[in-house]
């Protein structure tokens, strides 16, 4: 059993280039079905803060491959989970 706040403790990582992809921020539940959809991850900093769109990595449910005790392993598209931030 895992507790959101356990989750997100745990570092991210891509098991297809090997890269960090940081921390959930967020996650995504369907209450009609009270299963969770997906994690969030909050994306690449803006250049100074100043340029650029706040972007997110949207990595579903199905992506995560292992939850081990520090990190969360996932093997995704980079290019298709990171989604301009809706907040």
């Amino acid at each position: 059993m895992v507790r959101i706040y356990d989750m997100k403790q745990k570092e991210v990582i891509n098991t297809r280039d090997g890269s960090r992809l940081g921390y959930i921020c967020d996650i995504e539940i369907d209450l009609d079905e009270g299963k969770l959809i997906k994690i969030i991850v909050p994306g690449p900093g803006k250049m100074l803060g100043f340029f650029g769109k706040d972007m997110e990595y949207q990595i579903e449910w199905d992506a995560i491959k292992k939850i081990g005790e520090d990190i969360i392993l996932v093997d995704l598209d980079i290019e298709k989970c990171l989604i301009e931030s809706e907040y």
